[in-house]
């Protein structure tokens, strides 16, 4: 069987980043992508030093050339089992459908999160283009154009709020529980109009969003939409494995972005701080200095031994 120094289950930015860090530590590296990744249908990706305006699929290329350049390899598949071997927590083993199980010293999770996307007919068709979630990943983009926010009452006012930066011609479409008083003169203050309903169909062509229809009354002419949800943890994985959780479904993380469980890690949008992509990359480097420290002790005899870790009921433990 296979064995490499680090496992790592996710290929966005985030294990992208952490591969090219421990490749250049020559350290052994494996990274499994089922490539889904949370911005598959962005056109541009925005905010990226040195890259802004690149399509998140090139980013993901040219990150794999860089880490091949030192020995990472890479396999596109999605990773269905994760077990511990051997005393403690001392070895990873991962399996994949289609292909031979391999083991890991270290095991890193860049898994992410997906986003709750709207129930409204044809949303796809605009998805990426111009129906975003992220005000700062697209508001530039749609700068004083009409401009929609979709979500649940107080959540779409503070969206909507929020993209009052790019435009002043904004609209919160509400939906679910009511909007406060106050929350409707802080609209109100900002010259923010109030439509008490969401849309159920989307209109426009190429892409481009022209106009918003509801069940009952007119259309919304408008440029964009941008809509307001809770992500969720995209993996069981991280849960499966003993990593703990805030009350937003969020992986908790300590210092140097270690999960609380003997030799596991996890860095980019799965621990809920700033989703953007170049957080995401930063908190691989800062994994893969962790990680690469953690083997350093361990090949000089400097560890401590693997603590022993009781595992939620359902997680595979090979002995």
């Amino acid at each position: 069987m296979d064995q490499y120094d680090v496992a790592i289950v996710g290929g966005g930015p985030a294990g992208l980043s952490a591969a090219l860090v421990l490749g250049r530590c020559r350290r052994r590296v494996i990274v499994f992508d089922h490539g889904h990744g949370r911005n598959y249908a962005a056109v541009e990706m925005h905010g990226y030093l040195g890259h802004d305006g690149i399509p998140p699929s090139k980013l993901r290329e040219l990150g794999r050339q860089e880490g091949r350049k030192y020995g990472v390899e890479y396999v596109d598949a999605e990773v269905d089992r994760v077990c511990l071997c051997g005393e403690g927590a001392s070895l990873y083993e991962l399996a994949c459908e289609g292909r031979r199980p391999v083991r890991a010293r270290k095991l890193l999770l860049a898994t992410g999160v997906r986003d709750e996307l709207p129930d409204i007919e044809n949303f796809r068709e605009f998805y990426g283009r111009t129906a975003h979630h992220c005000p700062y990943c697209d508001g530039w983009e749609h700068r004083d154009e009409r401009l929609a926010a979709v979500g649940e009452g107080k959540e779409a006012v503070g969206l909507a709020l929020s993209l009052r930066t790019w435009s002043d011609r904004v609209t919160a479409c509400i939906a679910g529980e009511p909007v406060s008083d106050q929350d409707c003169e802080r609209a109100q203050r900002n010259g923010i109009k109030i439509h008490d309903g969401v849309p159920v169909r989307m209109e426009g062509r190429d892409g481009r969003l022209e106009r918003l229809c509801f069940e009952k009354g007119p259309p919304l002419e408008c440029d964009a939409l941008f809509f307001s949800s809770t992500p969720k943890q995209r993996s069981r994985l991280p849960l499966m494995l003993g990593c703990e959780c805030d009350e937003r479904g969020m992986i908790l993380t300590e210092r140097k972005q270690g999960a609380g469980v003997c030799g596991l890690f996890l860095a980019g949008d799965a621990d809920g701080d700033v989703q953007f992509a170049i957080v995401a990359a930063a908190e691989g480097a800062i994994a893969a200095t962790a990680i690469n420290r953690e083997l350093q002790d361990e090949d000089r005899g400097d560890a401590a031994p693997p603590e022993k870790v009781d595992l939620p009921e359902g997680v595979c433990v090979k002995e």
